[in-house]
């Protein structure tokens, strides 16, 4: 008789690959840092007793009797049950590859599979990608590091697969690969998950590790680690950017079959709106998924996803702006990049990032309200350089922006770090915000107040 897999972590994508593993009739074992009584509740009716903060002999003979160990991706690489089966030589594999593994073997063949990793645009490039298989007639689903698992999605009527790869579930990975990957960008983020930047790179670099001659790997121009990874996949390889395979050509988006479509058809063309789309594009075309035709109706049409980048509001002439998700430095950046004179709302948790590379586009910076635990690092970092106040409320932040925000201005809620100081997450920092600015709009407008 096998032994059993050892599921640790058993969040949504934890619970997601226990039940996997139980419709395959394998028997697994489960362990979590901590638990509370209504996820214990939910294991128990799948008859699964959960092992609550193993150390020690326990974790030790927890991994012993394991066929290999199932990490979740917010099981971190310094983790003790990582240490332990590295040290026991047993595998460890995330969702992905056991996916993977499972799909390779399907009656009929394993179905397409396409792929996104980088630091920061992932949600947003993978979402086109999807709407761009869905105007080619498939019934695609974006999977992975989204509300649905790649290992959920492959139970789903589904004929090819989106997937999100973020670092956590690319770090262990042996054989997890796509007909098309893209990688977007490469900047400190999840330090507080990966030791080192060294092994962040090298697990986004794990995307390609397994291509085939007849898979594509997809960079992006001017990202100097992407582009030292993928110069080495072998694979056929496109750039998207400057003078690349996809770019934009006088206001076209081309690629090597020719226009796509105009730049004035995308519903937003800030600077990494346009290079997402060109991605987006790269991985279906080239995959053969979808035509430049379907490029063109999908994007023509597309949204982006909430909280990023999201315009809520206009009034006297000042936009502004949800982009809560932006949760490193990197994100912040590329944001800036859209506009000319913002009114920059940042702070929050920090990951333990260098919120100093923010400055780099501090000339687009009117002024800037420090928010959260981060609050006095934001204030050093622009002294000298931009006014800074310090909101200590999402509602002061506001009242603070609509005072210093003139016609023209964009006000820019970018906080470069996590929410976890204020609020449960970050949709619930930009819901917070969103509602707080069309409250302001709102009263403007029934006063009739000129600013």
């Amino acid at each position: 008789m096998s032994k059993p897999v050892l599921v640790y972590g058993v969040g949504v994508a934890g619970v997601a690959t226990i039940n996997f593993m139980l419709r395959r009739n394998i028997d697994v074992i489960a362990a979590d840092d901590r638990l509370d009584e209504s996820k214990q509740i939910e294991l128990r009716k799948l008859g699964i007793d959960v092992v609550t903060a193993p150390t020690g002999n326990v974790l030790r003979d927890l991994v012993t009797s394991s066929s290999y160990v199932a990490p979740a991706p917010g099981i971190p690489e310094t983790h003790p049950v990582i240490n332990e089966a590295v040290l026991q030589h047993k595998d460890l594999k995330t969702e992905l590859d056991i996916a993977y593994e499972w799909e390779s073997r399907r009656v009929g063949g394993a179905r397409p599979i396409v792929a996104v990793t980088g630091t920061d645009g992932k949600t947003t490039t993978v979402t086109m990608a999807e709407a761009i298989l869905q105007a080619a007639g498939r019934k695609t689903i974006a999977c992975g590091n989204t509300e649905v698992p790649l290992v959920d999605a492959l139970d789903m009527e589904v004929d090819s697969f989106v997937v999100e790869a973020s670092s956590f579930r690319l770090a262990f990975i042996e054989s997890f690969r796509a007909e098309a990957s893209a990688w977007l960008n490469f900047d400190s983020d999840h330090l507080d998950w990966h030791t080192s930047m060294s092994t962040y790179e090298a697990s986004k670099a794990r995307i390609w590790r397994n291509v085939r001659p007849t898979d594509t790997a997809i960079g992006v121009s001017g990202e100097v680690e992407v582009l030292k990874h993928l110069q080495v996949a072998s694979c056929r390889r496109r750039v998207v950017g400057g003078s690349g395979d996809y770019r934009n050509v006088d206001g076209m988006l081309a690629g090597p079959q020719g226009a796509i479509m105009s730049l004035s058809d995308l519903r937003r063309a800030l600077p990494h709106d346009v290079s997402n789309a060109l991605v987006a594009s790269a991985l279906c075309i080239e995959s053969g998924l979808a035509t430049t035709t379907h490029a063109a109706t999908a994007l023509s049409t597309y949204t982006a996803p909430h909280h990023r980048i999201e315009f809520i509001g206009e009034s006297e002439g000042v936009r502004w702006f949800d982009d809560s998700k932006a949760t490193s430095p990197h994100a912040v950046v590329t944001a800036l990049r859209g506009f000319e004179s913002v009114v920059l709302i940042a702070g929050g948790r920090n990951k333990g990032l260098d919120l100093r590379q923010i400055v780099v586009e501090a000339s687009r910076v009117k002024s800037v309200i420090a928010i959260g635990d981060s609050a006095e690092l934001i204030a050093q970092i622009f002294a000298g350089l931009k006014p800074v106040v310090v909101a200590d409320s999402m509602q002061a932040a506001v009242e603070q922006a609509a005072r210093l925000a003139s016609a023209n201005d964009v006000v820019l809620l970018s906080p470069g770090c996590t929410s976890f100081d204020w609020y449960s997450g970050y949709a619930e920092r930009g819901d917070h915000f969103a509602d707080l600015v069309r409250q302001y709009i709102s009263s403007v407008r029934s006063q009739g107040v000129i600013k």
